[in-house]
């Protein structure tokens, strides 16, 4: 099957929120277990950013054990983005003016656990964040 509908798993990253974060809060996702899939994707997606100088920092940790207490920020090596020349993280992250807007980042490293924290700054309005993780390259298709 060579279409995306069989071949992709999908989970919640960053739950939409019930309320938009005002303040300067990280928004720490879920833990993405990789197991049985080889690629990750981590989609952000903005609602309409209301504070007119904030900023978001994009930060994405991996772990192998299933309490995740071996969590450390990964490094570049094991990321990309398709910005070339900066850093993936840094090419993830956004500013008030992303209205309504998307970002990508992928992990390529090895180990089993991921997941994706968006830390604002200088932020004093409603900003309304979410993210998707996208799972590929699954070792056993069609993915259910």
């Amino acid at each position: 099957m060579r279409d995306n509908l069989h071949n992709n798993a999908f989970r919640v990253a960053i739950s939409p929120p019930a309320a938009a974060v005002a303040d300067n809060t990280a928004i720490v996702g879920n833990w993405i277990d990789r197991l049985g899939f080889e690629a990750l994707t981590f989609g952000i997606l903005t609602g309409t950013l209301v504070d007119v100088d904030a900023t978001f920092g994009v930060l994405i940790e991996d772990a192998n054990a299933t309490d995740q207490s071996d969590a450390a920020a990964v490094s570049d090596i094991d990321l990309i983005s398709q910005t070339d020349g900066v850093a993936p993280e840094v090419a993830a992250g956004f500013s008030f003016a992303a209205d309504v807007a998307t970002r990508k980042i992928g992990y390529i490293g090895v180990k089993r656990f991921a997941r994706i924290t968006v830390t604002p700054a200088g932020n004093t309005g409603a900003a309304p964040i979410a993210a998707v993780a996208v799972l590929s390259h699954a070792s056993q298709r069609p993915v259910v």
